[in-house]
This record gives C-alpha cells, structure tokens and sequence, in this order.
C-alpha cells in the first residue's frame, strides 16, 4: 500500500502541476490582452509567446511537484539536471518570443504615425538588428547556463580562466574576418549609411537592400537575383545610395541626332508627353543640347520620379516615344555620315 501510494503521489503531483501551467498560462494570457487591448492586434500577435510560456510554467511546476515528492530518490538528480536545462531552454525561447513581439509592435506603432518613409526604414532596419544582436546574446548566454548545470564543466572553469588570455588570442585571429562583419553590421545599423528597402548600386548593379543582419547584407538586383554581400563590404567599399535623404531620384536619357533636328519641337513634345503619364512627379523636365560636334548633336533630357522604380519606367517611356516622334516626323534629324566628293584631278 506504501508503495502505491508512493507511486502515485508523484503522478498525480506532476498533473496538478500541468493543470496549473495551462491554467496560469490562460490568466496571464487574459490579462495580458485585457492590460493591452488599445493595442491593434495584440491578442494575434501575441499568440507566439503562449507556449514558451506553458514550457516556463510546466518546467517549474513539474521540478517542484518532484523535488516535494521525490527528492529522497537516487534517480532523482538526474531527472532534476533534464528539468533544468528545459527550464533554462524555455527562459530562452520566451525571451526571444518577448523581442519578436516588441519588434512588431514598435514597428507597428510607428509605421502608422509616421509618414517619413526615411525615418521608418531607418528604424526598421535599426530594430531588426537590434533584436537580432540582443538575440544572439540570449542564446549565447542560455548555452553558456546549460554547460554551467553541468559539475564537469563548472570544475573546468577555473583551468578556462586561467588560459583565457591565449584562447581570446587565438580566436581573435580564427574569427578576425567574422568579427570585423559583426562590427560592420552594428555600424551599417547606427550611422544610418544604408536602411532596409534603399535603393543601391554596387558591383554595377541596381538593387535594393532586402535584409541586413549582423554579417552580411542581402540586396535584390533588378532581376530578382539575391546578391549577398559581407557587411564589411559596405563600409570599405565605394557604393551608390539613391535614397539615402530621399527617395525622389532625377535621370536623364541622351540621344544622338542630326543637326537637323528641330529642338524647339522636341522640347514641347517632351512636356506633352510629361504631361500625360503619372510617372512624372512634376518636378524636373528638361531638354538641353549638351554637346554638338562632328556629325552628331547630343540631346540630354532630364526627367524626375517619385522613387527609383517609377524613375526607370518614365526613363523607358520618353525615350521610345523621342525616338518614335523623330522616326514618324523628322526622319532627316536620324543620325548619319556625311561624304564629300572631291574631284582627284582638281
């Protein structure tokens, strides 16, 4: 009778336990969602931290409904080392389920109150990192609390510390290229020489910044390529921001024609077609000869988008429809070579 008792004791002591997680992680969760209901969306949101919630409360309630029940048991420590290392797990992923959340929500919050597109994707990218890098703290140092659960690595400590000097040499030198990316990607992030979504041009192509993380930075070429790049890259490396204070951008299209060509005409043809498409944002639209020598006149048309898409789109437009225009109207202003025949005997 002893020994069912004592059997099932604990049994019944580790299902109160469960029963008291999922109920406690209930309260907290109706609390939490009352406390913050003038919050968008924070009950969808938050959805993410009720398990590692559960696993914290399940993992404290179980060891201490056994250590009430069981700690007299020889397997007991052994039962008690899983439980704690379980905990120490769950600590983590609520943490990194905490800074997810917060990272929606400061987004969130700002992206409806501010109408600076600049600003926003300053933030952003500064709040991605930012929760990256206090991420990688976080399981770095959950880790580093598993290993110190166990005796034989804590008895190691004292021999770790003593060569700590030679070992951070060593590592500085293994890991100097990483290291340096690491402290690339923090000061991409804070001085603000590149933000999610700017538009950029690097190794000759036009892309935009998709990802920035703590080593490298993902940029999204016109053709839908991924071009992965180190973090160092940007800091060492000549590169072109179009959007660095705005993402309006001004382009030109250049065209070679004859002296015949009639600029007046193609000036006002030029503002018509201006006119007529919402890829102009209205703000420059120019035609000018740039340069007249040998055969040709180089004409420069200087048009104005809102950003780097609708700017590349109006570029395409005005040229086919100048070079249409002079096709249809003007053929003598194409461009051509002239020959002059002299007479030899002369």
């Amino acid at each position: 009778m002893a020994d069912l008792e004592s059997t099932i004791k604990p049994i019944l002591a580790v299902l109160a336990a469960i029963a008291a997680a999922l109920l406690l992680t209930a309260v907290l969760r109706f609390t939490a969602n009352r406390l913050f209901r003038r919050i968008p969306d924070f009950p969808r949101r938050s959805a993410r931290a009720k398990l590692p919630v559960f696993g914290v409360l399940f993992f404290v309630g179980v060891r201490v409904a056994l250590a009430a029940t069981l700690s007299s048991q020889g397997w007991f420590q052994a039962v008690d080392f899983v439980l704690v290392a379980g905990l120490i797990a769950a600590l983590c992923w609520l943490a990194l389920a905490s800074l997810s959340i917060g990272e929606r929500m400061v987004l969130r919050h700002f992206s409806t109150r501010s109408t600076d597109n600049r600003r926003l994707r300053r933030l952003t990218t500064q709040v991605t990192l930012g929760r990256r890098f206090i991420a990688a703290l976080l399981i770095t140092l959950a880790v580093a609390g598993l290993l110190l659960t166990i005796p034989e690595v804590r008895a190691l400590g004292t021999g770790l510390l003593a060569s700590a000097g030679l070992i951070s040499i060593v590592a500085g030198l293994a890991v100097q290229s990483s290291l340096a990316n690491v402290f690339a990607g923090v000061q991409l992030a804070f001085t603000d020489a590149i933000r999610i979504d700017d538009v950029v041009v690097v190794e000759g192509l036009w892309g935009r910044i998709e990802e920035i993380t703590m080593t490298y930075v993902v940029v999204r070429v016109w053709d839908e390529r991924m071009l992965i790049l180190p973090s160092t890259y940007f800091t060492t490396t000549p590169f072109e921001n179009w959007t660095r204070n705005s993402p309006k951008i001004m382009g030109a299209v250049e065209l070679d024609l004859d002296w015949h060509a009639p600029v007046a005409e193609l000036r006002a043809h030029l503002h018509d077609v201006l006119a007529a498409t919402p890829l102009w944002d209205g703000r420059t639209g120019k035609l000018e000869v740039t340069d007249a020598v040998e055969g040709l006149v180089r004409v420069r048309i200087v048009v104005s988008a809102a950003d780097s898409g609708a700017l590349w789109d109006l570029r395409c437009l005005v040229r086919e429809s100048m070079m249409t225009h002079v096709q249809q109207k003007h053929g003598s202003s194409l461009p051509r070579q002239r020959w002059e025949m002299i007479d030899a005997a002369n």
